[in-house]
């Protein structure tokens, strides 16, 4: 098991920390990050795992893995001179490219390994018996239908010599002989007649190394000839299944010789199969040392090594995987990947990641639902606000869509075709936030506030100030001078060489000009059209309609075709009170999508129940006991959780980790951590 730190929990540092989670072979040991609110903090906090502000304290010996995905030059270099010789640092650029890469070569493992078993269901499925024996005439194998027919076990029978099973049996003299015999009549032992068949396994270099034979009833001799199934198909299906894979894949022997290449590891390395098999498994590396070597040695799997390999010096990551036979190490199987083919789809990626980015900035008035009184005087009012450039205010709880309604303003106006910026005021340093909106450029003039800062990059677009309350009193004086300035060169008239400002709050604008933190002259600006969002307890009339466009946002998603809600469920959504208005309804119908039982068409009223769970589970008392700590308070409510979890389940492993969302075997960390097992 490799230990894990992963430095940034931005957005990259949340996707390497949900993809890790699952991973049967990496163990995410901490993950840090200098904003406490950062995404992957707040995964890490729910979940148990460390984590921090600072790195130094998490890099111990254990550490065998380091992704540094701040994008800060100094951290990555300071990095460098931290980390042990055994520790590998990777950068963020690469560690994406190392969770494609390990994605794929899951993929192609449980392929194989589908594969390996459907070949095995087959072999037990046939109503044919098979049973085949070694040099020594010991059965090494046989199926079900054979075990039917002798009346004996494959525990009783492996091992043993065929005439201990069969006096009779004749897969000795074939074995001697290397001939096949067809079609030969036999009585066992119990008096079942049978007709066998009799072939010698013969290995590529002319040597017999074995012998098998299939056998059934005589009332089936007629369906024997086409029913048979020779073993040799086996090995050229698993072969075939290693020549299409687009990665490059070797094999070597236990002494590191190498036994199979397929036509990618060709391609990759330019080396043909003459010039690999049969020869160490340093042949193809320019570079660093040989991983086959190295598994052999230490009977451990080796994971994203990057190395140089064949006549072209091509940058590959290799995973390399023991070969383990009887609990005996027969060989490895590396899988090569090209990082010149994975740039390629990063770029691809990269691409449909700004589309979806330039998509899901567009809003209409289209995207708000809802035909109540208050959400119709609401889109109205944004309607009307759409058609001017005087500045708005948006009033509304937290999650009542108060950015939705931004974006829809800007959507339905002549500025549609430039730029929509938002700007959490909340989220934003107050020491920086007057540079953040106005850029370094003084105040000489009013021109000076034009063309700088967040205003200089929307142009002629729009600026959304989300919680416009937390804008520090000096910045929003500033902002007051960039409007009045605005107004006076609009002149009754749509004006585009100004930026459209709309703010927002969930705040009580009133008691803040009262206690002195909200300009009154700024108020009155923005008040001249102000547009008041409808929490959403206030119109649960609109929650069926509402639920329903969620519905289809969240199947494009999550990839799943749901079709409806359930009326009990539907019931349950509008007897709840909604404290977090529309975006707490999307995250219990996710949840609720999630959790569901797997090929139901709709969500019950079951599953918004255990949904709704996580909002409604008791919450730590206001007083913390006397003597306490944020660790013990956090172990405790975990504890709590996944108590009544176990009990909502009757005990059931796997339904409470899918409805916690971790690992089967997070759960189990978690459960003997907890002393709940």
């Amino acid at each position: 098991m490799q230990n894990v730190l992963i430095i940034g929990a931005g957005s990259g540092g949340t996707k390497i920390l949900s993809l890790l989670l699952n991973s049967n072979f990496m163990n995410v040991s901490a993950i840090v990050d200098i904003d406490e609110q950062a995404p992957g903090l707040v995964i890490a906090k729910k979940l148990g795992i460390s984590h921090g502000s600072d790195w130094k304290r998490f890099l111990t010996d254990e550490v065998h893995i380091v992704f540094d995905v701040t994008g800060d030059k100094a951290v990555f270099d300071e990095l460098m001179k931290s980390i042990q010789m055994h520790t590998l640092l990777i950068p963020g650029s690469v560690a994406n490219l190392l969770v494609g890469l390990l994605n794929e070569n899951d993929q192609i493992i449980r392929k194989i390994q589908t594969e390996m078993d459907r070949q095995q269901l087959i072999f037990n499925s046939i109503d044919e018996g098979m049973i085949g024996i070694d040099r020594e005439g010991n059965i090494d194998f046989i199926n079900e239908s054979a075990c039917t027919m002798l009346e004996v076990s494959d525990f009783d029978a492996i091992g043993k010599s065929i005439f201990e099973i069969i006096p009779d049996s004749k897969l000795v003299r074939v074995l001697a002989s290397g001939m096949p015999e067809v079609n030969d009549e036999l009585i066992l032992p119990n008096g079942v007649k049978i007709v066998s068949s009799r072939y010698p396994l013969i290995s590529a270099d002319g040597k017999t190394f074995g012998a098998f034979a299939v056998f059934k009833d005589v009332s089936e001799v007629v369906k024997l000839a086409e029913e048979i199934t020779d073993l040799k198909s086996v090995k050229t299906m698993l072969e075939a299944i290693i020549h299409s894979s687009d990665d490059a894949i070797s094999v070597v022997d236990e002494k590191g010789n190498g036994i199979l290449v397929n036509p990618a590891y060709t391609r990759i390395t330019g080396l043909s199969e003459d010039e690999v098999i049969g020869k160490p498994a340093t042949v193809d590396i320019n570079e660093g040392e040989s991983i086959h070597m190295k598994v052999l040695k230490t009977k451990q799997p080796v994971r994203g090594v990057n190395m140089r390999i064949g006549e072209d010096n091509r940058d590959v990551i290799v995973n390399v995987a023991p070969i383990v036979v009887n609990q005996q190490v027969k060989g490895s199987i590396g899988v090569i990947h090209d990082i010149t083919e994975m740039r390629s789809l990063m770029k691809e990626l990269d691409w449909a990641r700004q589309t979806i980015r330039k998509l899901e900035s567009t809003c209409t008035f289209d995207d708000i639902h809802g035909s109540s009184s208050d959400i119709s005087l609401a889109i109205d009012q944004a309607k009307i606000a759409s058609k001017s450039d005087v500045p708005v205010i948006l009033r509304g709880e937290a999650g009542s869509g108060k950015e939705l309604f931004a974006n829809a303003i800007h959507s339905g106006s002549n500025r549609k075709s430039s730029k929509f910026i938002r700007l959490n005021c909340s989220a934003i340093d107050p020491a920086v936030m007057e540079k953040e909106i106005f850029g370094d450029a003084g105040m000489q003039d009013t021109s000076s506030l034009i063309r700088t800062g967040l205003l200089e990059e929307v142009g002629s677009g729009t600026l959304f100030l989300d919680e416009v309350t937390d804008l520090p009193l000096s910045v929003q004086s500033r902002l007051l001078d960039y409007l009045q300035h605005a107004m006076a060169r609009m002149d009754g008239q749509h004006s585009l060489t100004t930026a459209r400002i709309i703010v927002a709050t969930s705040k009580n604008l009133e008691k803040a000009i009262h206690d002195g933190t909200f300009n009154m002259d700024l108020y009155y600006m923005l008040n001249r059209l102000s547009i008041q969002i409808p929490s959403l307890r206030t119109r649960k009339t609109d929650i069926p309609e509402v639920a329903i466009h969620l519905l289809k946002k969240l199947n494009q998603e999550f990839g799943m075709n749901v079709e409806r809600i359930s009326s009990e469920a539907m019931e349950r959504l509008q007897s709840y009170e909604w404290p977090g208005n529309v975006r707490e309804l999307e995250n219990v119908l996710s949840r609720a999508m999630i959790y569901m039982k797997h090929g139901s068409a709709a969500i019950g009223e079951e599953d918004i129940r255990r949904s709704l769970f996580t909002n409604e589970v008791k919450a730590v008392e206001d007083v913390l006991p006397e003597i306490s700590t944020l660790a013990a308070v956090m172990d405790d409510y975990e504890r709590t959780v996944l108590k009544k979890a176990l009990d909502e389940h009757d005990g059931n492993k796997s339904l409470t980790a899918n409805r916690l969302g971790i690992s089967l075997r997070s759960l189990y960390y978690k459960l003997e951590k907890y002393k709940l097992i």
